[in-house]
Protein backbone atom coordinates (compact mmCIF):
# COMPACT_ATOMS: atom_id res chain seq x y z
CA UNK A 1 0.00 0.00 0.00
CA UNK A 2 1.33 3.28 -1.21
CA UNK A 3 1.57 6.39 1.03
CA UNK A 4 -1.00 8.93 -0.55
CA UNK A 5 1.85 12.17 -1.48
CA UNK A 6 0.23 15.71 -2.73
CA UNK A 7 2.02 16.57 -6.24
CA UNK A 8 4.34 19.13 -5.71
CA UNK A 9 2.74 22.41 -6.79
CA UNK A 10 -0.30 21.35 -4.70
CA UNK A 11 1.10 20.61 -1.52
CA UNK A 12 3.20 24.14 -2.48
CA UNK A 13 -0.17 25.33 -2.52
CA UNK A 14 -1.28 23.83 0.75
CA UNK A 15 1.20 24.73 2.87
CA UNK A 16 1.00 28.84 1.28
CA UNK A 17 -3.00 29.09 2.33
CA UNK A 18 -2.48 26.91 5.46
CA UNK A 19 -1.13 30.14 7.52
CA UNK A 20 -3.87 32.22 5.32
CA UNK A 21 -6.70 30.32 6.07
CA UNK A 22 -5.63 30.17 9.90
CA UNK A 23 -5.33 33.78 9.65
CA UNK A 24 -8.78 34.35 8.34
CA UNK A 25 -10.41 31.83 11.12
CA UNK A 26 -8.18 34.00 14.20
CA UNK A 27 -9.87 37.32 12.56
CA UNK A 28 -13.31 36.33 11.78
CA UNK A 29 -12.86 35.21 15.62
CA UNK A 30 -11.95 37.91 16.82
CA UNK A 31 -14.73 40.40 15.18
CA UNK A 32 -15.57 43.99 15.23
CA UNK A 33 -15.09 45.41 19.04
CA UNK A 34 -17.50 48.15 19.67
CA UNK A 35 -17.44 50.33 23.00
CA UNK A 36 -20.07 53.02 23.77
CA UNK A 37 -17.31 54.90 26.53
CA UNK A 38 -19.20 56.60 28.93
CA UNK A 39 -18.21 60.55 28.73
CA UNK A 40 -20.85 61.59 30.92
CA UNK A 41 -24.23 62.61 27.91
CA UNK A 42 -21.53 62.83 25.20
CA UNK A 43 -20.16 60.95 22.39
CA UNK A 44 -17.30 58.94 22.43
CA UNK A 45 -17.61 55.36 20.44
CA UNK A 46 -14.46 53.22 19.32
CA UNK A 47 -14.98 50.42 16.55
CA UNK A 48 -11.54 48.09 16.12
CA UNK A 49 -11.49 45.68 13.40
CA UNK A 50 -10.67 42.18 13.87
CA UNK A 51 -7.06 42.93 12.79
CA UNK A 52 -6.75 45.91 15.13
CA UNK A 53 -7.57 48.68 12.48
CA UNK A 54 -9.42 52.05 14.81
CA UNK A 55 -12.13 54.66 14.09
CA UNK A 56 -12.94 56.73 17.13
CA UNK A 57 -16.66 59.05 16.48
CA UNK A 58 -16.13 61.79 18.97
CA UNK A 59 -14.04 62.39 21.92
CA UNK A 60 -16.46 63.55 24.62
CA UNK A 61 -16.15 66.73 26.83
CA UNK A 62 -13.00 69.06 27.71
CA UNK A 63 -11.69 69.46 31.14
CA UNK A 64 -12.42 67.29 33.98
CA UNK A 65 -8.87 66.51 34.64
CA UNK A 66 -8.50 64.86 31.25
CA UNK A 67 -11.45 62.09 32.03
CA UNK A 68 -12.83 61.36 28.60
CA UNK A 69 -9.65 61.28 26.70
CA UNK A 70 -8.50 58.53 29.88
CA UNK A 71 -11.51 56.45 29.56
CA UNK A 72 -11.30 56.47 25.65
CA UNK A 73 -7.66 55.26 26.59
CA UNK A 74 -8.70 52.90 28.92
CA UNK A 75 -10.80 50.98 26.08
CA UNK A 76 -8.06 51.38 23.39
CA UNK A 77 -6.14 49.54 25.83
CA UNK A 78 -8.88 46.38 26.60
CA UNK A 79 -8.93 46.57 22.71
CA UNK A 80 -5.46 46.16 22.41
CA UNK A 81 -4.47 49.17 20.39
CA UNK A 82 -2.04 52.05 20.92
CA UNK A 83 -3.12 54.59 18.51
CA UNK A 84 -6.47 55.76 16.82
CA UNK A 85 -6.05 55.17 13.07
CA UNK A 86 -8.94 57.72 12.18
CA UNK A 87 -11.16 59.94 14.40
CA UNK A 88 -14.58 61.12 12.75
CA UNK A 89 -15.91 64.20 14.62
CA UNK A 90 -19.50 64.22 13.82
CA UNK A 91 -20.12 67.94 14.40
CA UNK A 92 -18.18 70.92 16.29
CA UNK A 93 -20.55 70.96 19.62
CA UNK A 94 -18.09 70.85 22.68
CA UNK A 95 -19.73 67.23 24.05
CA UNK A 96 -18.76 65.22 20.59
CA UNK A 97 -15.37 67.77 19.52
CA UNK A 98 -14.38 69.37 23.27
CA UNK A 99 -12.42 66.35 24.19
CA UNK A 100 -9.86 66.52 21.23
CA UNK A 101 -7.28 68.73 22.97
CA UNK A 102 -6.85 66.47 25.94
CA UNK A 103 -6.51 63.21 23.46
CA UNK A 104 -3.83 64.00 21.34
CA UNK A 105 -1.93 65.03 23.83
CA UNK A 106 -1.98 61.36 24.93
CA UNK A 107 -2.59 59.28 22.07
CA UNK A 108 -1.46 59.57 18.22
CA UNK A 109 -3.81 59.75 15.31
CA UNK A 110 -3.33 59.03 11.80
CA UNK A 111 -6.41 61.31 10.63
CA UNK A 112 -9.38 63.13 11.34
CA UNK A 113 -12.43 63.79 9.89
CA UNK A 114 -14.95 65.80 10.00
CA UNK A 115 -18.02 67.86 8.05
CA UNK A 116 -16.14 71.25 7.11
CA UNK A 117 -16.33 73.73 8.87
CA UNK A 118 -18.90 75.23 11.75
CA UNK A 119 -22.12 76.23 10.94
CA UNK A 120 -23.73 77.16 13.78
CA UNK A 121 -23.77 81.52 14.86
CA UNK A 122 -22.86 80.70 18.39
CA UNK A 123 -19.62 81.98 20.48
CA UNK A 124 -19.23 78.42 22.62
CA UNK A 125 -19.52 76.77 19.03
CA UNK A 126 -16.84 78.84 17.63
CA UNK A 127 -14.64 78.76 20.06
CA UNK A 128 -15.05 74.87 20.17
CA UNK A 129 -14.48 74.41 16.58
CA UNK A 130 -11.16 77.15 17.15
CA UNK A 131 -9.92 74.75 19.97
CA UNK A 132 -10.19 71.36 17.80
CA UNK A 133 -8.16 73.19 14.78
CA UNK A 134 -5.55 73.95 17.05
CA UNK A 135 -5.12 71.00 18.71
CA UNK A 136 -5.00 68.64 15.78
CA UNK A 137 -2.31 70.74 14.20
CA UNK A 138 -0.22 69.14 11.32
CA UNK A 139 -2.18 66.32 11.69
CA UNK A 140 -3.80 64.80 8.52
CA UNK A 141 -7.87 66.02 8.10
CA UNK A 142 -10.67 65.63 5.40
CA UNK A 143 -14.03 66.68 5.26
CA UNK A 144 -16.33 64.00 4.51
CA UNK A 145 -19.63 64.03 2.31
CA UNK A 146 -22.37 61.63 1.94
CA UNK A 147 -21.38 58.97 -0.31
CA UNK A 148 -17.96 58.86 0.80
CA UNK A 149 -16.17 56.20 2.06
CA UNK A 150 -13.92 55.88 5.66
CA UNK A 151 -10.75 53.12 4.83
CA UNK A 152 -11.22 50.75 7.81
CA UNK A 153 -9.50 47.44 6.96
CA UNK A 154 -12.02 44.40 7.39
CA UNK A 155 -15.41 47.00 7.54
CA UNK A 156 -17.47 48.56 5.05
CA UNK A 157 -17.95 52.34 6.33
CA UNK A 158 -20.09 54.94 4.15
CA UNK A 159 -20.88 58.61 5.02
CA UNK A 160 -24.87 58.81 5.06
CA UNK A 161 -24.81 62.54 6.27
CA UNK A 162 -22.59 65.65 6.47
CA UNK A 163 -23.02 69.15 6.65
CA UNK A 164 -27.09 68.96 6.22
CA UNK A 165 -26.89 67.14 2.83
CA UNK A 166 -27.64 63.49 2.80
CA UNK A 167 -26.39 60.13 0.58
CA UNK A 168 -29.29 59.32 -2.19
CA UNK A 169 -28.39 55.52 -2.32
CA UNK A 170 -26.63 53.61 -0.08
CA UNK A 171 -24.41 50.58 -2.34
CA UNK A 172 -26.17 47.47 -1.36
CA UNK A 173 -29.44 48.36 -0.20
CA UNK A 174 -32.51 48.70 -2.14
CA UNK A 175 -34.78 51.64 -1.21
CA UNK A 176 -38.33 50.79 -0.53
CA UNK A 177 -41.55 52.47 0.30
CA UNK A 178 -41.62 53.67 3.98
CA UNK A 179 -45.26 52.93 4.69
CA UNK A 180 -44.31 54.75 8.21
CA UNK A 181 -43.95 57.74 6.67
CA UNK A 182 -48.03 59.10 5.72
CA UNK A 183 -48.45 59.77 9.45
CA UNK A 184 -45.21 61.54 10.32
CA UNK A 185 -45.66 64.92 11.08
CA UNK A 186 -43.44 67.73 9.13
CA UNK A 187 -40.41 69.06 11.52
CA UNK A 188 -38.76 72.07 11.18
CA UNK A 189 -34.87 72.66 10.82
CA UNK A 190 -32.96 73.88 13.54
CA UNK A 191 -29.69 76.20 12.64
CA UNK A 192 -27.47 74.63 15.31
CA UNK A 193 -24.63 72.02 14.54
CA UNK A 194 -26.99 69.34 15.02
CA UNK A 195 -28.15 68.67 11.97
CA UNK A 196 -25.13 68.86 10.14
CA UNK A 197 -24.19 65.66 11.73
CA UNK A 198 -21.46 63.47 9.87
CA UNK A 199 -23.12 60.42 9.89
CA UNK A 200 -22.09 56.56 9.24
CA UNK A 201 -23.44 53.39 7.88
CA UNK A 202 -20.68 50.54 9.17
CA UNK A 203 -21.18 47.44 7.94
CA UNK A 204 -18.89 44.14 8.50
CA UNK A 205 -20.05 41.03 6.89
CA UNK A 206 -24.00 40.91 7.52
CA UNK A 207 -23.88 42.85 10.55
CA UNK A 208 -24.75 46.62 10.56
CA UNK A 209 -24.19 49.62 12.66
CA UNK A 210 -25.95 53.20 12.57
CA UNK A 211 -24.30 56.29 14.06
CA UNK A 212 -25.82 59.68 13.26
CA UNK A 213 -24.26 62.04 15.71
CA UNK A 214 -26.59 64.40 16.67
CA UNK A 215 -28.85 64.44 13.18
CA UNK A 216 -32.39 66.01 14.07
CA UNK A 217 -35.90 64.69 12.95
CA UNK A 218 -36.19 67.00 10.14
CA UNK A 219 -32.80 65.74 8.59
CA UNK A 220 -33.45 61.63 9.68
CA UNK A 221 -36.60 61.85 7.61
CA UNK A 222 -35.01 62.19 4.37
CA UNK A 223 -33.12 58.99 4.74
CA UNK A 224 -35.87 57.16 5.00
CA UNK A 225 -39.34 58.95 3.65
CA UNK A 226 -40.47 58.25 1.05
CA UNK A 227 -38.16 55.16 0.83
CA UNK A 228 -36.49 53.85 3.17
CA UNK A 229 -32.80 54.25 1.78
CA UNK A 230 -30.70 52.64 4.68
CA UNK A 231 -32.56 49.71 5.35
CA UNK A 232 -32.37 47.41 8.81
CA UNK A 233 -30.05 47.76 11.40
CA UNK A 234 -28.56 45.17 14.07
CA UNK A 235 -27.00 48.17 16.01
CA UNK A 236 -28.22 51.92 16.31
CA UNK A 237 -26.21 54.31 18.77
CA UNK A 238 -29.73 55.85 18.96
CA UNK A 239 -29.47 59.87 17.60
CA UNK A 240 -28.69 62.65 19.89
CA UNK A 241 -28.43 60.70 23.04
CA UNK A 242 -31.99 60.27 23.26
CA UNK A 243 -33.13 64.11 23.19
CA UNK A 244 -37.17 64.15 22.01
CA UNK A 245 -35.64 66.63 19.35
CA UNK A 246 -34.42 63.84 17.11
CA UNK A 247 -35.27 60.05 16.49
CA UNK A 248 -39.00 60.48 15.03
CA UNK A 249 -41.26 57.29 14.31
CA UNK A 250 -41.12 57.06 10.55
CA UNK A 251 -37.24 57.24 10.89
CA UNK A 252 -36.63 54.47 13.87
CA UNK A 253 -39.55 52.65 12.83
CA UNK A 254 -38.05 51.69 9.23
CA UNK A 255 -34.13 50.74 10.47
CA UNK A 256 -35.90 48.22 12.61
CA UNK A 257 -32.86 47.88 14.75
CA UNK A 258 -32.67 44.19 16.70
CA UNK A 259 -30.53 46.48 19.74
CA UNK A 260 -30.20 50.21 20.17
CA UNK A 261 -27.39 52.09 23.03
CA UNK A 262 -29.03 55.63 24.31
CA UNK A 263 -25.18 57.47 25.38
CA UNK A 264 -27.56 60.03 27.61
CA UNK A 265 -26.32 61.17 30.70
CA UNK A 266 -28.13 61.20 34.10
CA UNK A 267 -29.22 64.13 34.04
CA UNK A 268 -29.37 64.73 29.90
CA UNK A 269 -31.33 63.71 27.10
CA UNK A 270 -32.64 60.33 27.53
CA UNK A 271 -36.24 61.89 27.36
CA UNK A 272 -39.45 59.59 27.62
CA UNK A 273 -41.03 60.66 24.33
CA UNK A 274 -37.45 59.04 22.77
CA UNK A 275 -37.12 56.14 24.66
CA UNK A 276 -40.53 55.23 24.17
CA UNK A 277 -40.45 55.58 20.35
CA UNK A 278 -37.29 53.35 20.33
CA UNK A 279 -38.46 50.81 23.07
CA UNK A 280 -41.45 50.23 20.47
CA UNK A 281 -39.83 50.00 17.27
CA UNK A 282 -40.17 47.20 15.76
CA UNK A 283 -38.11 44.31 15.88
CA UNK A 284 -36.68 45.40 18.53
CA UNK A 285 -34.76 42.77 21.40
CA UNK A 286 -32.99 45.34 23.91
CA UNK A 287 -32.68 49.24 24.76
CA UNK A 288 -28.96 49.98 26.31
CA UNK A 289 -28.85 53.14 28.21
CA UNK A 290 -25.31 54.23 29.73
CA UNK A 291 -27.25 56.45 32.36
CA UNK A 292 -30.32 56.11 34.19
CA UNK A 293 -32.43 59.20 33.21
CA UNK A 294 -32.88 60.24 36.62
CA UNK A 295 -35.32 63.06 35.04
CA UNK A 296 -37.31 60.63 33.55
CA UNK A 297 -39.66 57.83 35.69
CA UNK A 298 -39.03 54.18 36.13
CA UNK A 299 -41.47 54.00 32.72
CA UNK A 300 -39.05 55.65 30.55
CA UNK A 301 -35.59 53.21 31.64
CA UNK A 302 -34.49 50.16 31.32
CA UNK A 303 -34.33 47.54 33.58
CA UNK A 304 -31.01 47.87 35.90
CA UNK A 305 -28.70 45.05 33.51
CA UNK A 306 -29.78 47.48 30.67
CA UNK A 307 -28.10 50.13 32.48
CA UNK A 308 -24.26 50.97 32.92
CA UNK A 309 -24.53 53.24 35.38
CA UNK A 310 -27.25 53.66 37.81
CA UNK A 311 -26.51 56.73 39.62
CA UNK A 312 -24.64 60.27 38.14
CA UNK A 313 -20.90 60.80 39.17
CA UNK A 314 -20.30 57.21 38.25
CA UNK A 315 -16.87 55.44 36.97
CA UNK A 316 -17.77 55.46 33.90
CA UNK A 317 -19.38 51.57 33.13
CA UNK A 318 -19.65 51.04 29.26
CA UNK A 319 -20.95 48.76 26.86
CA UNK A 320 -18.73 46.59 24.51
CA UNK A 321 -20.11 44.92 21.66
CA UNK A 322 -18.53 41.71 19.90
CA UNK A 323 -20.13 41.80 16.39
CA UNK A 324 -19.20 38.72 13.48
CA UNK A 325 -19.59 38.46 10.31
CA UNK A 326 -22.36 36.34 10.12
CA UNK A 327 -24.66 38.86 11.87
CA UNK A 328 -24.26 37.91 15.41
CA UNK A 329 -23.17 39.83 18.06
CA UNK A 330 -22.99 40.30 21.99
CA UNK A 331 -23.22 43.13 24.41
CA UNK A 332 -21.41 43.26 27.69
CA UNK A 333 -22.34 45.81 30.42
CA UNK A 334 -18.56 46.70 32.36
CA UNK A 335 -20.40 47.39 35.25
CA UNK A 336 -21.86 44.05 36.11
CA UNK A 337 -19.50 42.16 33.89
CA UNK A 338 -22.81 39.70 32.13
CA UNK A 339 -22.81 39.17 28.32
CA UNK A 340 -26.00 38.91 26.43
CA UNK A 341 -25.45 37.46 23.37
CA UNK A 342 -27.63 38.06 19.73
CA UNK A 343 -27.71 35.08 17.67
CA UNK A 344 -28.21 35.13 14.15
CA UNK A 345 -31.47 37.50 12.75
CA UNK A 346 -34.45 35.05 11.69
Amino acid sequence: MHAFRLPLSALALALFFAPIATMQAQTEGKGLQIYAIDVEGGQATLLVSPTGHSLLVDTGWPGNNGRDAQRIEAAMKEAGITMIDKVLITHFHVDHVGGVPNLVEHVKVGEFLDHGVNREDSEITRHDYAAYIKAIGTTPRRTVHPGDTIDIPDLNIIVLTADGEHIKSVPGVKPEPNSYCASEPKWDLDTTENPRSAGILVRFGKFRFLDLGDLTKAKEIPLVCPDNLIGPVDLYLVNHHGFDLSNSRAFVDAIQPRVAIMDNGAHKAGSPEAWQTVHESPGLQDLYMLHTAEDSDAAHNSAEPLIANLKGGSDGAYFKVVAHQNGSFSVTNSRTGKTKNYPLAQ
